[in-house]
């Protein structure tokens, strides 16, 4: 089961890599055409309102969808799967499409609550950015169904490839759109993308799943999907509070700061939806297996070595971001409308989200632990209590350190998070400690140091502020490389096992093409 996780987490995160390449490109692009203008922090106000008003059905029916159709397929129940959930997707086409209308509507309000401190033009420019983004909520969470059919059948690759369509749509707008709409361009291409996010799954749905015309209201399924979604889309909420309270404080700063916030946790980011978010993919449905079949043990070997994978990757990739902070940033975005002085203010705030990217990634695995077997309830409370802390502390520091002050206390969320899940989490497989997973964790950290010392010190050593742009990608490549190596050095030496696997694997996907040991 190991080597199945393991293997199937490699092809995922193979899938994931094009769209989180083309993210960035997407990202390259903005700072080019928008740098941190006004228009832009008008936009990410604009996108963020949908989310939060409707945005929490797609990662919630996800998260409750999975284990419910996991439960039908290990039982071999493949029609009562069909039929429930053509049941979900006609139900929200009818539900997502009437609020959508109301949430046209009552744009301006949601403007106002979400951008406080917008003046009156750029409210009126995020209300009409609004507006032409909310019917996509019908899209993004008719795609998440689908998503959580094709996982509970260990289909993972055209799920993971969606952020690719998204950035492909958004990128070629802006590049074709830019001169005739401006900021709009950018707008038309994330509605499009969003729809194609659904569109890119269709094909495969179509071979592997079977629609019904149905609606059944009296499916024992919703009764189920009542239960967990509950507390899910409470705690999906929670998250979206976050964003909106992240995007309120920013507002009362200068124009510039919600759009740095931005490119900070896109760079942070990557990690995190490469490695994170592709353990957690894969392991979900095989614990959600686990449970319904009672296999307690297997669930608790399976959620270790998911979360030692998660360490190995997002600990030093945590490092490494605080250490070449300014070269990463200067040479991803300082060009066209992106200067050297938003390069720094970027960087800082980039080097205090970093800090918390394993509470962040750990948190998206336990989370999973706890849906798996059927505990919406734990997640969601801890999650709500740490929101409470996150708006607390980014009260107290905003004023006094603008940006990094809210980037410092969405970290220290995301740790505090982190901890308590795992707390509960081992309380609740019955096992004091994973002494593996422990040691595992101390390796890589002190790997991380060393590869991070190494890596500064190149930079230092060879950064010049006033040099060309392939002068600094040059040294940002050199310094990786050596920090890269001597990470691999110190964790061969202190005998990273996961390391060694995920290494062979690796060059297997590479050797072999795209064999694995689970189907997707």
């Amino acid at each position: 089961m190991k080597s199945s996780v393991t293997s199937s987490t490699v092809a995922v995160m193979l899938a994931m890599l094009l769209s989180m390449v083309l993210g960035f490109a997407r990202e390259v692009v903005n700072a080019k055409y928008f740098g941190e203008r006004w228009e832009l922090d008008a936009f990410l106000v604009a996108a963020i309102v949908p989310t939060l008003v409707f945005g929490v059905f797609n990662g919630a029916l996800v998260s409750a969808l999975v284990p419910i159709f996991s439960g039908y397929f290990a039982a071999a129940k493949d029609e009562e799967a069909w039929r429930f959930s053509s049941t979900v997707i006609n139900g929200l086409i009818i539900v997502l499409s009437a609020l959508a209308v109301v949430a046209w509507i009552a744009a301006p309000a949601l403007v106002r609550i979400v951008a406080k401190g917008f003046p009156g033009p750029e409210a009126g420019v995020a209300t009409v950015m609004t507006r032409i983004l909310m019917p996509t909520i019908v899209a993004t969470s008719i795609a998440g169904v689908i998503q959580a059919l094709l996982n509970a059948q260990r289909s993972y690759r055209v799920a993971s490839l969606q952020g690719a369509a998204l950035n492909v749509c958004t990128i070629v707008a802006v590049l074709v759109l830019f001169k005739l709409y401006g900021i709009y361009a950018l707008v038309f291409g994330t509605a499009a993308g969003l729809f194609a996010q659904l569109l890119i799954q269709i094909p495969n749905y179509l071979r592997r799943c079977k629609y019904r015309f149905v609606l059944d209201l009296n499916h024992p399924g919703l009764r189920s999907l009542a239960i967990i979604l509950g507390p899910i889309v409470v705690g999906s909420a929670v998250g979206q509070v976050n964003l909106l309270f992240d995007k309120y404080f920013a507002s009362t700063l200068q124009p510039g700061n919600i759009a740095a916030m931005q490119y900070a946790t896109k760079v942070v980011g990557f990690p995190q939806q490469l490695f994170a978010v592709a353990i957690a993919t894969v392991i979900f449905p095989i614990l959600s297996a686990q449970f319904a079949t009672n296999e307690l043990v297997s669930l608790r070997n399976t959620a270790f070595t998911g979360l030692r994978m998660t360490a190995l990757i997002t600990i030093p990739a945590a490092f490494g971001l605080i250490a070449l902070a300014r070269p990463i940033i200067s040479v991803l975005f300082e060009r066209g409308e992106f200067t050297s002085g938003d390069v720094v203010r970027t960087a800082g705030a980039m080097q205090f989200y970093a800090v918390g990217l394993l509470g962040i990634a750990a948190s998206i695995v336990l989370t999973r632990c706890f849906f798996a077997m059927h505990d919406s309830k734990t997640p969601v409370v801890i999650a709500t209590a740490v929101v409470v802390l996150n708006v607390v502390s980014s009260a107290l520091t905003v004023g006094r350190f603008g940006i990094n002050g809210l980037a410092a206390s969405n970290s220290l969320a995301s740790l505090v998070e982190a901890a308590v899940l795992a707390y509960l989490f081992v309380r609740r497989v019955g096992v004091v400690a994973d002494v593996r997973t422990s040691a595992s964790f101390g390796a890589t950290l002190v790997a991380s140091v060393s590869m991070a010392a190494v890596a500064s010190l190149v930079s230092t050593a060879l950064w010049r502020v006033a040099a060309p742009f392939w002068h600094h990608a040059a040294v940002m490549l050199v310094a990786m490389l050596a920090g890269g190596l001597a990470f691999l050095m110190v964790g061969a030496a202190l005998r990273i096992r996961e390391l060694s696997e995920l290494w062979a694997l690796l060059s297997q996907r590479v050797h072999k093409g795209a064999g694995s040991a689970a189907p997707l």
